[in-house]
Formats: structure tokens, C-alpha cells, sequence
């Protein structure tokens, strides 16, 4: 295929070097001592060779700028510390973050002296206990091959990952037990986000219709899923319509009247609705998870209340539970199974009187993204859902 000549070309080392950022490798700080001196540095390139011959060898790349690189090849020892999860101050420490902080790289953790006579962090993952074999320098790299004469392995931990330009960790997928399942949208995990407070009232019977989809679920308000959908950490969200902008395709699911909470004993708990003027002068309490605490407050100043906020909490239970104890009233639009509180207090919920401005659930999506499979099928339960209700 031709090069747009119009198009500016990217150098193929720039191409490279983006492209190398994608795979996905442990971290390791690589340490030595001997009559070179102690030195340690943290290295992405750390692969096993072969577990056979006279001993399992692995190699190393070490930058040749690296004062350690020398140290390593002359003293002719190494360690190879593999780092847990959690340890992610130890990789920064050996790659000169926090020169300002330490006066000698060492101080950042505790170390245990092997046989060799090289220092191995007390607690790593793994450490392969190595001499050098062989050096040769590639490029800007020493390669280094490696004998490796001992391990030294944690019972507990998950290796500490560097990809994308950043630390992860690894987390257990299963692999799916049959192509057929895999075309079925079987084995495959979905990443799905749904805002908090009706996530519970409808992610549990979605995820059991759906048994054979693998669900990663994301709860959270508007702004954090709307994010996760733009980022590509969840492939599709049920959330509110509200402030759904150009970056987002989505399809509606249901709408949904705002509505009074109250105490069972409140004066106004057995009236047949409730009007907006009535709540001019009562606490409210306010479910401060945006975009709720801007709609439900926007409610009343659309009909000229200015809302007596007398506490809030971004927790939907925390909420109905300060409203049962007779803390204040609060607007809503989700409406749980139970009529009780979390700690057993009777609630009830009435209708607001007049014409308000109303909310709507939906999918959404990122903006010409084409659904997976599993996103598919989920996106039909969802409908068939709120259909029935």
C-alpha cells in the first residue's frame, strides 16, 4: 500500500516505541554488588530463554547510560527482583524518581543478602538469583544473558504490570470452553457501567438472564461513567440522558417522574400528592450525586421554591434512610422494591403535583462504536427489561 504523500510520516522508531508501549510486561529492578560497587536499576525487558541446558537462563536488557550496567557486567552477579502489585515504590525508587528524597536508592525498602553476594528486595513476587553469561551491546542496550541459579518466590501476591505508559496489575480471565460459546458472546467479558442508585434494583436479575456473559460491572454517577465510556474502560453505561453530549450514542429505556419521599408519620404523608409550593418551607434532603442534585433541586426552582437543603449524601440509602428517621423529604425518580429504609422505617412516596421536567434512562455508548456481541445481547435484556416494567 502507498504512503499518503500528503500525510506527515511518522519515524519508524517513533512507530516502534508507541507501538512496544501496548505489550503488557513485568516490572523488575535488577540489583548486583561485588568489587564494582552495589548498584540497581528497574528494567521493562526481562524474558525466560529456556528452563533446560546446564541452568534455566533468562535475559535482561539494561540501558548502556545506566550506571548500573557496568556495575552488573563486571561483578558478574545479579539479582532479578520480579515486584508485587503493591510495590510500585520500589520500581520509581530505581529508576531515580525521588533522587531528592533518597540519598541512596537502597533506603527504599528492605533487602536480604544472597549467596552470590548480591541484594534481593526482602519481599518481591520472585527473585532469580543470577550470574552473567554473556553481554553484547545492541543499540543503546546491553543484552544480557543470564544463568539463573536460584529462585526465591512469595506465597501471596500478582505480579506488578507496566503497559500503556502506566502500572496495572493482572487480574484472572477465564478462557471461554468452546468456540460456539465465543461466537455467543460467551467467555467474554463486558465491561458494563451503571449509575449507582439503580444499579441495585436492576443489574442482578440482568446479570443472571445473561448468565453465560462475563459482566466487569462499574458503578458510579454521571460523570464517572460518562468518562469510563470515553475512555473505553466500560463499553456500554445505563445512565441518565442528562448532559449527554456528541461523544456518545445512546437509545432510551425509560422515563421517569420525580416523586416525594417521606416519613410515614409527616404531616403530609397521606395527602394524594404533593405540590412544589408545599415544600417551600420543609428540610430537604438531597441526593447529591450529580446529575441528580441539579435535577431534582432544578425541579423546584422551576416553580419558584428555593429548596431548604438540610442534608445530603451521594448514597441513595443513606437518603432514604436520613428521610425515614424524619430528617426531611427528598425527590427521587428510582423507586426500590422496598417501601422501608435500610434499617426497617416505613416510607412513602407520593406523586409531585404538576408538570416537571422529566428524566429518562438509557444506553449509551461511545459515538459510532460498534457494539460487541456480548454488548448486544446485554443492550436487548435491557430493553426487554423496561419493556415489562
Amino acid at each position: 500500500m502507498n504512503a499518503d504523500p500528503q500525510m506527515p510520516q511518522i519515524p519508524l522508531r517513533d512507530r516502534f516505541v508507541a507501538g512496544m508501549s501496548h505489550a503488557a510486561c513485568t516490572v523488575n529492578v535488577v540489583t548486583t554488588d561485588g568489587p564494582a560497587g552495589r548498584a540497581g536499576v528497574t528494567v521493562s525487558a526481562m524474558a525466560s530463554v529456556s528452563a533446560d541446558g546446564e541452568a534455566p537462563t533468562l535475559l535482561i536488557c539494561v540501558h548502556h547510560l545506566s550506571p548500573a550496567a557496568p556495575k552488573i557486567i563486571e561483578n558478574g552477579v545479579l539479582c532479578v527482583n520480579v515486584l508485587r502489585e503493591d510495590q510500585s515504590y520500589i520500581s520509581e525508587a530505581f529508576a531515580g524518581r525521588f533522587k531528592d528524597e533518597l540519598g541512596d536508592k537502597f533506603e527504599c525498602t528492605d533487602w536480604v543478602v544472597l549467596a552470590n553476594g548480591t541484594p534481593r528486595v526482602a519481599d518481591p513476587l520472585v527473585a532469580f538469583e543470577c550470574r552473567v553469561l554473556s553481554a553484547e551491546r545492541v543499540g543503546t542496550h546491553h543484552v544480557l544473558l543470564c544463568g539463573v541459579e536460584d529462585t526465591h518466590s512469595a506465597r501471596l501476591g500478582s505480579p506488578l504490570i507496566y503497559a500503556n505508559r502506566s502500572y496495572g496489575s493482572s487480574r484472572r480471565i477465564e478462557a471461554p470452553r468452546s468456540m460456539r460459546g465465543v461466537l455467543n458472546g460467551e467467555g467474554i467479558k463486558l465491561k458494563v457501567g451503571c449509575f449507582h442508585t439503580f444499579g441495585p434494583f436492576l443489574m442482578p436479575s440482568l446479570i443472571r438472564q445473561l448468565g453465560g456473559l462475563d459482566i466487569e460491572l462499574l458503578e458510579g454517577d454521571q460523570r464517572r461513567l460518562t468518562e469510563s465510556l470515553v475512555s473505553g474502560e466500560t463499553e456500554i453505561a445505563v445512565i441518565y440522558d442528562n448532559d449527554l453530549d456528541e461523544r456518545f450514542d445512546w437509545q432510551a429505556l425509560s422515563v421517569l417522574k420525580p416523586y416525594v419521599l417521606m416519613a410515614e408519620d409527616h404531616p403530609m404523608a397521606r395527602q394524594a400528592e404533593i405540590l412544589p409550593t408545599e415544600l417551600a418551607a420543609e428540610p430537604m434532603v438531597l441526593l447529591d450525586a450529580p446529575p441528580s442534585s441539579a435535577y431534582f433541586t432544578g425541579i423546584l426552582e422551576a416553580q419558584g421554591v428555593e429548596p431548604l437543603i438540610a442534608h445530603r449524601s451521594a448514597s441513595f440509602e443513606m437518603v432514604r434512610g436520613m428521610v425515614a428517621h424524619g430528617l426531611g423529604y427528598t425527590l427521587l425518580c428510582t423507586k426500590p422494591a422496598s417501601s422501608m429504609s435500610y434499617d426497617g422505617l416505613p416510607l412513602v412516596a407520593l406523586p409531585l403535583a404538576g408538570d416537571h421536567a422529566l428524566s429518562q434512562i438509557v444506553l449509551a455508548w461511545r459515538k459510532g462504536h460498534a457494539l460487541s456481541s456480548a454488548a448486544q445481547r446485554f443492550a436487548q435484556k435491557c430493553r426487554e427489561k423496561f419493556a415489562r416494567a
